[in-house]
């Protein structure tokens, strides 16, 4: 293909680099003429291993150079990637000027220019960016349309600087976030011959996964300096901790618990946060990260009450109260806040847990109940059915898998609140409305 990179800062640079290697005729555009005659002399302009004897292959072979005219490299390619950055703003927003300027520039480019052309937006841009800001753009200063005249999508990169190439040759994934087919599938053929899973997807989709890997990685930096110092108050090698911690491939690395849906809750997991966050607080240990996972999950029931409440009716079902699915262990479920919060504020509420009976439960599970929801009796149903027959709102609280028939039962105007994705791949055509907690 003929291709044409915006931008040759880091991820420009490598991008250029690594698709002259595979045989695509590539111009690189860039403001900065250092940078344009660094890669005309076939020299990196940046240090990243590996990279200056690519782009001097590139130079070399004739298959990549580099320019100060956008209108021309967009004339002379077919796919246009965008590489330009995209600052803080000192509030903390995106400063987007540099691809909303880029974005110009090739609109203004294809408004002279006949034949089809995509237009690829590397850069890590906000959910929305690309259709409510930069399509606007493309298409005032081209005066086309998106879909007929040219091609849109959102590839997110995930290059880390030192490891670049190796990144850009095993990546874990490849993200294609495309307006339509034609548009994708030409995003795909920049990646042939690299074995990686491929996702095609919704250009907000896209734009998303890369700010949650981002703010994943941060996430884990922060979780493995936090417990650090809290072993180092215990004088326990933090380090050693965390290589244990890691071998749990099962749960700790890996899918597990990563899934959106409801709360957290059961024996295990709020006495515990609750106790090391307390034992950091005697002995004087700043850990804000750890201090705010409670937190944030009270604010995470409060949103799946908002969502019964807004639902407008009073007449409330309830499947699952365990904590989780195949237990009955209710201790600090968020089901039984969810449920209390109602009851308190006027709702009439049913609810149905196969695997719940009040008059079975033992020790402190039984002491629990009894003590957060002593009416619960009156509030159990026998049946799913009977459930669904007396309410207007169903919630589905937990996994279950006698829940996944719910939907077809619903009658007309009855609305279904999924809190936990059983039931998010439902058929559209039964008679109820549907709403997900994070979908």
């Amino acid at each position: 293909m003929r291709i044409s990179i915006l931008g040759l800062g880091y991820v420009g640079c490598v991008s250029a680099a690594c698709l002259a290697h595979e045989g695509h005729a590539v111009v690189g555009v860039d403001v900065n003429p250092t940078k344009v005659d660094l890669i005309g002399a076939g020299r990196s302009p940046i240090v990243e291993p590996g990279l200056d004897e690519l782009i001097a292959e590139g130079v070399a072979t004739g298959r990549l150079r580099a320019t100060l005219d956008t209108k021309a490299a967009v004339h002379e390619t077919e796919l246009s990637l965008i590489c330009v950055g995209t600052p803080s703003n000192a509030n903390g927003s995106l400063n987007l000027k540099y691809v909303e300027g880029v974005c110009r520039e090739i609109g203004e480019a294809l408004a002279s220019k006949d034949a089809y052309h995509v237009v690829v937006i590397r850069s890590t841009v906000l959910p929305g960016t690309v259709l409510n800001q930069m399509l606007p753009i493309l298409e005032a200063a081209s005066g086309k349309k998106v879909g007929e005249h040219f091609g849109l999508s959102m590839n997110p990169e995930f290059l880390r600087e030192s490891s670049a190439i190796a990144d850009y040759y095993s990546p874990s994934h490849i993200v294609i976030g495309e307006y339509d087919e034609r548009s994708g599938d030409m995003v795909e053929a920049l990646y042939k011959g690299i074995d990686a899973p491929l996702e095609r997807v919704s250009i907000p989709t896209a734009e998303m996964v890369k700010y949650v890997d981002n703010a994943f990685h941060a996430l884990k930096v922060v979780f493995a300096n936090e417990i650090g110092s809290v072993c180092k108050a215990h004088e326990i090698d933090g380090r050693r901790v965390m290589e244990i911690f890691c071998q749990d491939t099962r749960l700790n690395l890996s899918p597990a618990y990563l899934r959106p849906g409801y709360a957290f809750g059961g024996s295990c997991l709020p006495k515990d946060l609750r106790a090391l966050t307390y034992r950091t607080k005697e002995r004087d240990i700043d850990a804000p990260m750890l201090n705010s996972l409670l937190l944030s999950n009270q604010y995470h029931i409060q949103r799946g009450i908002h969502m019964v409440e807004q639902a407008a009716s009073k007449e409330v079902g309830i499947l699952g109260l365990s904590f989780k699915a195949n237990t009955d262990d209710v201790r600090e479920s968020p089901m039984v806040v969810l449920i209390e919060t109602l009851v308190g504020r006027g709702f009439h509420v049913r609810v149905y847990d196969e695997h719940v009976h009040p008059d079975r439960l033992i020790g402190a599970n039984r002491e629990f109940l009894l003590r957060e929801l002593p009416h619960i009796v009156s509030l159990m149903s026998d049946t799913i059915d009977h459930l669904l027959a007396d309410v207007d709102t169903v919630v589905i609280a937990n996994g279950s898998a006698a829940f996944r028939d719910v939907p077809g039962k619903l009658r007309q105007g009855q609305t279904l609140i999924d809190l936990v994705g059983i039931v998010k791949h439902h058929d559209d055509t039964y008679q109820g409305s549907y709403d997900g907690i994070c979908w």
